[in-house]
């Protein structure tokens, strides 16, 4: 492994301003993201799980290795990553890597309950502009105090640096589960989800489309069979529930065949329905909104706003209006000092984030 390091480090040494080079793990997520610049540096070569304790609710594997390969070590001790990361192996031509999936940043239905990926980040190994390697956080929770340097890789899209190892939080896969399915229109389904998510009931995932609301229950036994008896609507069994989910997760899901551009709105759950010209998939208790729309980016934006939230333009689409929300003044700051703290020469996936980023 020190001599793919090695590799590492004289890539970025040789590469230099003029050179900028592109992180790419198994390319699931090529689509995610502005411009796709510079000599690809495949960090598939660093992988292998460096060490697992069940016990400790803690994984630490290398960038290359893949998610699937993690996701199986983890499943066969009863645990899981509660927050479901996407694979997106269909857009891709590789498997999904550990590396890749903390730069994307993206998180699946679980995040409603469980919490974001970066809520899961423990600790990184890095290797900075410089060609040097750093490590930042460990492998258990604590509160320290200064910047969390290892959940600002999550999201970053390998524009800080090669993220060579990361630590993740791990949890135990529920007892039980169960899937409601309910007819409700969009705004009462809105209601209802916020209403819900104000009790003690163990929903860990939601998604409405076209009138049809899907709730997921997780945990012990007899919570959930109590909360699927308040909840009512008609149950969906074992393979069917399993199916519906991971085509939620990994956008497989008939809704996602839109040849629409793909919003990611992310808004205040209790927001209402938005209004806007084309098909919405509502998850996460109301928080994020898939929009499938020819509505140009300004009218998309300016409605999210509105509500208080802020609008992605996932996939396809006309990438010149800008992928990400355009940060303030104040933010754009921040962002370009750490940019220039950990990579100087601007070579790490160059425009990837904002075209002069």
């Amino acid at each position: 492994m020190d001599a793919i390091l090695e590799r590492f480090s004289d890539a970025i040494r040789g590469a230099g301003a003029g050179r900028p080079l592109r992180l790419r793990g198994g390319g699931s997520k090529d689509f995610y993201g502005q411009a796709l610049a510079g000599e690809v540096l495949d960090t598939r070569g660093f992988s292998g799980i460096v060490a697992y304790e069940p016990s400790e609710l803690v994984i630490t594997a290398r960038c290359g290795t893949s998610l699937a390969e993690v996701e199986a070590a983890m499943h066969g001790r009863g645990q899981m990553l509660a927050f479901e990361p996407p694979h997106f192996a269909r857009f891709g031509s590789g498997s999904a890597t550990v590396g890749g999936a903390v730069a994307a940043g993206l998180s699946g239905p679980g995040r409603q309950a469980a919490g974001a990926l970066r809520d899961f980040v423990l600790g990184v190994k890095m290797m900075d502009g410089r060609g040097a390697v750093l490590s930042f956080g460990g492998q258990v929770m604590k509160n320290v105090a200064g910047y969390d340097v290892s959940r600002l890789m999550a999201g970053s899209l390998g524009t800080l640096g090669i993220i060579l190892e990361v630590s993740i939080k791990t949890l135990p896969i529920p007892a039980a589960e169960a899937t409601l399915r309910l007819e409700l229109p969009e705004d009462k389904a809105i209601e209802q989800l916020n209403r819900w998510g104000g009790k003690p009931l163990p929903i860990s995932a939601s998604a409405w489309n076209d009138g049809t609301l899907g709730v997921r229950l997780s945990g012990a036994a007899a919570a959930v069979g109590d909360a699927a008896k308040k909840i009512g609507g008609e149950r969906v069994e074992g393979e069917n529930a399993r199916r519906f989910w991971n085509g939620i997760r990994e956008h497989s899901d008939r809704f996602f065949s839109g040849d629409a551009p793909l919003w990611r709105l992310s808004v205040p759950s209790t927001a209402p329905p938005l209004r806007l010209q084309g098909e919405q998939l509502i998850e996460w208790g109301g928080a994020l909104r898939w929009l499938f729309s020819h509505a140009d980016a300004r009218t998309v934006r300016e409605a999210v706003r509105r509500v208080g939230g802020h609008a992605t333009l996932f996939r396809g689409g006309d990438k010149s209006v800008g992928v990400f929300q355009p940060l303030a003044p104040a933010l754009l700051k921040i962002h370009r000092r750490l940019k220039q703290e950990f990579d100087p020469n601007a070579i790490f996936n160059r425009g990837r984030m904002y075209p002069d980023f």
